[in-house]
């Protein structure tokens, strides 16, 4: 399932998500599953076609991720490796940062952090000038965080019922990535 929120400039895209890293960090063993949320840089293709054509729509580089993961041999629901990445390096995330209260409350933590975008992007390393340049993006954001929310916390909820998030079929494999992001 992926969910798509565009704004002017920016894009929120929900997914969930099953992931099993075959070089895992200590304490980062075993597969994961979850929700996973991308800041994403948006932009207006190049016409197809006529004016009544379909318009392409480019989803470009990630600027900010929320991973809201639990181990799988866990509990449902425990959140037990939630974390977020501040940054990226082109496409590449920058390290795990692990946040409390993003276990403790994810949805309310990840509404927080989606009514205050500059903030975000002043993490990111996103224009000196993002205030400027993404006011309307922020606006509409803030506007629109409640919907974003209930994306996640229906996502949440089909991840814990196991109707999201789950392994391929057949033997577990060394490595995978289970979703749109």
């Amino acid at each position: 399932m992926l969910y798509a929120f565009g704004f002017e400039r920016l894009g929120v895209l929900v997914s969930d998500l099953y992931f099993v890293n075959p070089a895992p960090k200590p304490g980062q063993e075993g597969a994961e599953r979850g929700v996973r949320l991308e800041l994403r840089m948006l932009g207006l293709g190049e016409p197809k076609g006529s004016i009544y054509a379909g318009s392409a729509i480019e989803i470009g580089h990630p600027v900010w991720r929320v991973d809201l993961l639990e181990t799988v041999s866990g509990p449902p629901g425990s959140l037990n490796r939630a974390h977020h990445h501040p940054a990226f390096n082109g496409w590449e995330p920058g390290a795990r940062v692990f946040d409390p209260e993003l276990s403790a409350n994810p949805v309310a933590w990840l509404g927080e952090q989606l009514s205050d975008l500059p903030a975000v992007l002043t993490r990111a390393g996103v224009a000196s000038d993002g205030k400027a340049e993404f006011a309307a993006d922020a606006k509409q954001l803030a506007e629109r965080a409640a919907e974003i929310m209930a994306a996640v916390r229906g996502l949440l909820g089909d991840v814990k019922a196991g109707r999201a998030g789950v392994p391929p079929e057949g033997d577990q494999p060394d490595s995978a990535r289970l979703s749109w992001l």
